[in-house]
């Protein structure tokens, strides 16, 4: 690739990476081609597709932070505190960086790499879950497939009750997590 090439694609990333963090995975690749001082045919030249572009960024995006929480949740003491604070960071992710909200809510299921990060963070999630139920700290009735929904949900939350401050989304988010316990 010619050098200006690669500075075009290299500020196409860079751009995307701004505008997508921002304003979530569905922002319309006018606003990156606008950013990165480029024409959007530029864009689909230089990465096929816009899925094609998010799966270029998506490493450099959010698959470092989601990788992160389930790291440092996994060094963390205790089923329910991992369980807990798992599902207390995801939920707070999404508040704070709509594009992993976008790979949390499967807005695009045909990307591979948006699909992986998904499935590994719901598997991770489900181990966290029935380590927490055989010791019996969160609610036996809890399935895998409700967690998934429940992370979509504060999803759909966080997105539609953006004039929320992050420490009321906080604070209703131990609502949530308190309703999870068992009751003994």
């Amino acid at each position: 690739m010619r050098a200006d090439a690669r500075r075009n694609v290299e500020g196409i990333r860079r751009a995307a990476l701004d505008v997508f963090r921002t304003g979530g995975l569905t922002t319309p690749l006018d606003e990156v081609a606008r950013a990165a001082g480029v024409s959007k045919g530029t864009i689909y030249h230089r990465f096929g597709s816009r899925r094609g572009l998010i799966d270029a960024v998506v490493n450099d995006l959010v698959a470092a932070r989601i990788n992160a929480i389930i790291d440092e949740v996994d060094a963390l003491e205790g089923p329910l505190l991992r369980f807990e604070q798992y599902l207390l960071r995801t939920w707070l992710l999404q508040y704070d960086e709509p594009a992993a909200n976008d790979v949390l809510m499967r807005t695009l299921p045909d990307s591979e790499p948006l699909t992986t990060l998904f499935e590994r963070s719901c598997h991770f999630g489900a181990q966290l879950l029935h380590d927490a139920q055989a010791a019996g700290v969160v609610r036996a009735d809890i399935t895998p497939e409700d967690l998934k929904y429940l992370i979509l949900e504060r999803g759909v939350i966080a997105r539609a009750c953006d004039q929320q401050t992050r420490d009321d989304y906080h604070r209703r988010l131990d609502f949530v997590l308190r309703g999870l316990r068992a009751t003994r």
